[in-house]
């Protein structure tokens, strides 16, 4: 019978494509160190590229769809097969896999020239292969229960091709597509990240004999999924207005409270774990400045980078951080550099936030920046090694002999 590690090991080829996470995590790393500086060119008035949208728009789309797609790619290729009990891709098909994602990025960074129709055949690509792998993984596997996560990445597929019709007719920043693609990925992280942290952390507790434990999941929980799925709801349709104020506020106090019943500050001495409490307050801080400026109490643009760059980056950051070590058969705890990569990205976000607050201080924006792409460049140096060797192999264990 096959298994997982023997058709990860039945592959000769580079290590980089034995396992899902291992390309995609490293090229979303370095896209989004790339993409971040590439930003600052354009945004100093230069564009040395004929890139296919309009600045702003290329600056949204390159990282809420082109290395968001890099992050779910990897996350569902590692994680489908341990739901489903399933094999996993690996080899060529990985590597074509990866091609496609290749693809998607290059005809937005260079096809100005173009027709709109054929830049969105190529960014679509990856997200239509994603998701008939994921269908025929639960289908095959009878994982039901992971259909939630079909249906958000189906609604993260359609929001880029809404995208790209909106971008061929005008500017698109504060389009339909941009948002639904926004809340689905939301919806995603308080659905995952509501099992990964509560888990994470009580594994780390449990180790540690700690009295206090995460509270399972119940039927609150499932509340709190509803008021979050009706808030960001409200914000695809109308981001403005009081109604959407109200829902969004309430559904950032009810993630706030869920999080307090997870015991995140007793996780203190492990960054691996308190950063995963970290991104999911900011999730719940960005519903409430969401909140604040659907009633112009804050500019939109800074309380959506809140989300954009907090509780999605931090979330997407920590979760690549922690798996690409324990798949690769590393001891689970962050180093005091990959630390300092989270504290910078936390760092970033105050900064943009402060930036939309104050747009007059462009350092600010510039400040943000950098220590985005300090966190992203530094993932992806420290962790080259880690995903691009082969798996460390177990420590042999020693049998004492018989006197």
């Amino acid at each position: 019978m096959t298994t997982t590690a023997s058709q990860t090991r039945s592959w000769n080829g580079p290590a980089l494509f034995s396992y899902g996470f291992r390309p995609f995590f490293l090229f979303s790393g370095l896209w989004a160190a790339f993409a971040m500086g590439f930003w600052l060119v354009l945004l100093a008035g230069h564009n040395p590229l004929p890139i296919a949208f309009p600045p702003m728009d290329w600056h949204v789309h390159a990282f809420v769809f082109g290395y968001l797609s890099a992050v779910v790619a990897g996350f569902l290729l590692t994680a489908v097969p341990n739901w489903t009990g399933r094999l996993p891709v690996v080899g060529w098909p990985l590597a074509g896999m990866t091609g496609l994602w290749v693809l998607g990025r290059l005809a937005v960074l260079i096809g100005g020239d173009w027709p709109s129709w054929a830049v969105a055949l190529a960014d679509l690509a990856l997200p239509a292969a994603l998701i008939g792998f994921l269908t025929r993984e639960i289908i095959r596997g009878r994982n039901w229960r992971n259909l939630p996560v079909l249906a958000l990445m189906t609604l993260f597929a359609v929001a880029n091709g809404l995208f790209h019709l909106e971008a061929a007719h005008g500017p698109t920043t504060d389009g339909y597509g941009l948002r639904l693609g926004l809340a689905a990925v939301l919806m995603l992280i308080a659905l995952i990240g509501g099992r990964i942290v509560p888990s994470f952390t009580r594994n780390w507790l449990a180790k540690r004999q700690a009295t206090g434990l995460p509270v399972a999941f119940n039927r609150a929980d499932g509340g709190v999924m509803v008021v979050t799925g009706v808030a960001l709801l409200a914000f695809v349709i109308t981001p403005y207005g009081i109604p959407t104020a109200i829902l969004c506020v309430a559904a950032g106090v009810a993630n706030f409270w869920r999080m307090t019943r997870w015991q995140g500050l007793l996780t203190g001495p492990e960054p691996l774990v308190w950063v995963l409490h970290a991104a999911y307050a900011l999730l719940a801080l960005g519903f409430v400045t969401v909140g604040a400026a659907a009633i112009d109490l804050m500019p939109q643009s800074g309380a959506r980078h809140v989300w954009l760059a907090g509780a999605i980056g931090l979330m997407t950051l920590a979760v690549m951080s922690r798996a690409s070590l324990g798949h690769a058969g590393l001891p689970l705890t962050a180093s005091r550099a990959v630390a300092a990569l989270y504290l910078a990205l936390i760092g970033a976000t105050f900064a943009r936030l402060a930036a939309g607050i104050w747009p007059g201080e462009v350092w600010l924006l510039h400040l943000s920046a950098t220590l985005w792409i300090v966190a992203f460049g530094g993932f992806s140096f420290i962790y080259w090694p880690v995903l691009t060797r082969p798996k460390r192999a177990p420590k042999p264990t020693s049998i004492a002999r018989p006197a």
